[in-house]
């Protein structure tokens, strides 16, 4: 339909020494800007509008948030601000309260005409307007037919139903807050409680500061850093998001002012402004909460999950802005420099506020990045403890990883990552927990690459999704595949440590030792990566018979982990010593390693690898003393349950020649032998233990074909050993079946096998010594 122009003037309203301008939202004092809050302004408008009449509170509440269920108490503030702007004293009252009615606007008001303001009718419209002028003031009086089309235009309006600023499809950015206080308490701290807000929407998707982090790097910018203005709204466009959010805070008096103001990544539109007062710094972070909460509305998310998924910011998080800062801080330094240089931030927010639940939930998992497991199962158990005082979604971490790091019951861990992921759709992290330890522990390896794909697919930018479809695909002995996703990772400039020890293990698989070199120089590189790549180069080491190197390499680990502060670690590398001396047959030097270790720590993957380093050095009481202490401390745990406790159960009968007993006792560990334990990830050794240990019980009772099947088990899964010597064992083992077996040819291959990969081994292992006696018979 065509449209034609017609002039009416645009209203301003004067009274006192002020004049209001709706259209720019100005208010003026002698020709002054007065600054006012958007909110504020709305709210004075609405007043004045109809001054000299009481105005309800709920009437005001609609006019000034039409779309958002605020309390009362904001327009209790509003109405404060606004006095104090307008320059009110106790004589002099321009906004009136009546008790129990409303508030009503007690000064004459005058309608003013400004005619640069041009109103677009429909060309069929017939529109008079008569403009009675009388000194200084004018009214303007428009006819029945400019009413009708108004009110048919508002009637429109209120039918057709506002647009979505966002969809379920869309991203957010959410840029720094800007702080004008001068208090540095605020710095990192405000942003960090609206991403905790934000984050509890199932509606919203906020984009990884990781992610942020690179597009900054991108640009030429400081990437340790949050972006404002142009620069956030630039990185908004890069990542593909649609909306930027940005926040500031600022000095009114000795009041403060909370801003957020979402805006169009492409149009540079604002979406939404929210503004609050707030009278006390201690109330900033509640004044965070209610802007948050309307905010989310404004951005399309439906009122019954913003009034179900709402925890107030000081119950979701802590009340103290100091340790808020502390954590903050703790989240920017783990995403620039790792685990290590986070740990102390974490630390400190924790002794700031004790009850500070998601502080400890960081902490313990920082601790676990670090193999300190003892110490992550306290922190998280701290944290569940504390879990009321968090919002839904961080209950929801906090649980799953209480049930992974302190119980081990990955059976509840599934349960509650896949209730997790139901009710955030669009949150990665319950997929990633989902690949990368609940399904993969038992070894349902096509599942966990199902969940991994659907993390990267939620995230592209999801670094530990693409890692565990990398790690997964090599367990499934697909290397390309495992070496594809370590590519995709890097076309995607993600970097973790973790990427580092996958490319050295597929190169070892592949026989590649430049390119374990390269890896190995990676690591050295990086802060920590000197211990966890010498235990790794340990491993090869025993892998190939090179015992009394693989000794010095670990004795090297162990005294850097102790260096950097990581008993727990430290010990871990010593319990795989243990473990690696006692299956070539070096009982001393096994029992040597276990002492040294349990020095070091209890941690529970140590408990574990000194019991069977023990057990296979025919050291039955000690061995059954930890295996006891294991079961009655984690009764829960599915590792212990149906792999170490099995492993080690059937060693010991094996021990008191009851190898019928061993199988017996193996039959629980059946459903998940292929898995991938704990003690494999953490300390390299474990995987696969359950089967080599039902061989050797094939063989002791002279079934040598069942022996032979269960060995080369260990041998078509080399992507599961990688370069725990059990791998290189296993040949020996299955040369042993195969002469029990009567089957010589078969037996010659094996043993040559074996002395082939142990060609460069240590003469005085005893096990190659008994190998080549054996060889030598055939």
């Amino acid at each position: 339909m065509a449209a034609s122009g017609t002039h009416i003037a645009r209203e301003w309203f004067e009274f006192g020494s002020f004049r209001m301008d709706p259209a720019k939202q100005v208010l003026l004092r002698a020709g002054e800007p007065v600054p006012l809050t958007p909110k504020a302004f709305q709210l004075l408008l609405a007043l004045v509008r109809r001054s000299d009449e009481v105005v309800s509170k709920d009437d005001l509440i609609k006019a000034v948030w039409p779309d958002t269920f605020v309390e009362e108490t904001n327009l209790t503030r509003n109405i404060f601000a606004l006095r104090k702007a307008l320059g009110e004293t106790d004589e002099r009252r321009l906004i009136v309260t009546v008790p129990g009615r409303g508030y009503r606007f007690s000064e004459q008001v005058r309608l003013l005409s400004d005619p640069s303001l041009t109103i677009f009718a429909a060309s069929h419209s017939r529109v008079e307007v008569k403009v009675r002028e009388t000194s200084s003031r004018m009214t303007l009086v428009v006819i029945a037919a400019a009413t009708a089309i108004a009110l048919s235009a508002a009637a429109i309006r209120l039918l057709i139903p506002r647009r979505p600023a966002l969809t379920g499809q869309d991203t957010v950015v959410l840029a720094s807050f800007t702080n004008s206080t001068s208090d540095p308490v605020f710095d990192g701290t405000l942003r960090q409680g609206m991403e905790v807000q934000l984050e509890q929407s199932p509606f919203l998707s906020l984009v990884s500061d990781q992610r942020i982090h690179q597009m900054l790097g991108l640009m030429g910018q400081p990437a340790d850093a949050h972006p404002a203005g142009e620069t956030a709204r630039d990185v908004c466009q890069r990542a593909g998001a649609a909306v930027v959010i940005e926040g500031s805070i600022a000095p009114l008096g000795r009041d403060y002012v909370l801003g957020l103001r979402a805006r169009n990544c492409r149009t540079g539109e604002t979406i939404d402004e929210e503004q609050e007062q707030v009278a006390r710094k201690e109330n900033v972070l509640s004044a965070l909460s209610n802007v948050a909460s309307r905010l989310r509305s404004r951005l399309g998310e439906s009122r019954t999950t913003v009034q179900e998924y709402s925890t107030p910011l000081a119950e979701a998080t802590t009340p103290s802005l100091d340790a808020l800062k502390a954590y903050s801080a703790g989240w920017q330094v783990h995403a620039a420099h790792g685990a290590s240089a986070a740990l102390p931030f974490f630390q400190r927010a924790v002794e700031i506020d004790p009850q500070f639940a998601m502080a400890h939930a960081s902490l313990g998992r920082i601790y676990a990045d670090l193999d300190q497991s003892d110490l992550a199962a306290a922190s998280i158990l701290r944290a569940w403890q504390l879990r009321d005082r968090t919002s839904e979604r961080e209950k929801f971490f906090i649980t799953s990883n209480y049930e992974i790091l302190v119980t081990g019951n990955v059976e509840a861990a599934q349960q509650t990552a896949e209730a997790w992921a139901r009710t955030y759709p669009r949150d990665p992290l319950p997929h990633d927990m989902l690949g990368g330890i609940v399904h993969k522990l038992p070894g349902r390896y096509e599942k966990a690459l199902t969940e991994s794909r659907k993390a990267i697919e939620i995230d592209p930018y999801s670094w530990i999704g693409y890692y565990s479809v990398g790690v997964l695909n090599v367990y499934l002995g697909h290397m390309d595949d495992g070496e594809a996703a370590l590519r995709a990772a890097a076309a995607h400039d993600l970097d973790a440590d973790e990427f580092i020890m996958l490319a050295y293990d597929v190169d070892f698989l592949k026989g590649d030792h430049t390119g374990m070199e390269h890896e190995a120089a990676r690591a050295r590189a990086r802060p920590g990566g000197e211990n966890w790549i010498s235990a790794r180069e340990g491993f090869v080491a025993a892998y190939s018979g090179q015992l009394h190197n693989a000794r010095a390499i670990s004795h090297r680990a162990v005294a850097q982990a102790q260096q950097a502060g990581q008993p727990e670690r430290a010990a871990l590398w010593a319990a795989g010593a243990a473990v690696r001396e006692a299956l070539v047959g070096n009982r001393g030097a096994a029992t040597e390693w276990a002492r040294s270790a349990q020095e070091l720590s209890d941690d529970r993957e140590v408990a574990y690898g000194c019991a069977l380093a023990l057990a296979l050095a025919n050291d039955t009481g000690h061995a059954q003393a930890l295996a006891d202490q294991l079961e009655r401390q984690f009764p829960e745990n599915t590792a212990i349950r149906f792999n170490y406790l099995p492993t080690l159960r059937a060693v010991l009968a094996l021990n008191r020649a009851q190898p019928q007993h061993a199988l017996e006792l193996l039959q629980i560990a059946a459903p998940h032998e292929l898995g991938i334990p704990p003690s494999a990830v953490s300390g390299l050794f474990g995987a696969l233990y359950p089967i080599y240990v039902r061989g050797q019980a094939y063989l002791a009772l002279n079934k040598p074909l069942e022996a032979a099947a269960e060995f080369q088990k260990i041998l078509d899964h080399r992507g599961i050993v990688t370069d725990d010597p059990i791998g290189a064992v296993a040949h020996y083992q299955i040369a042993r079946a195969y002469t029990q077996s009567g089957d010589k040819a078969k037996a010659k291959a094996a043993y040559a096998a074996f002395l082939d990969l142990w060609k460069n081994a240590d003469s005085d292992t005893p096990i190659l010594q008994q190998a080549k006696v054996e060889y030598a018979k055939l």
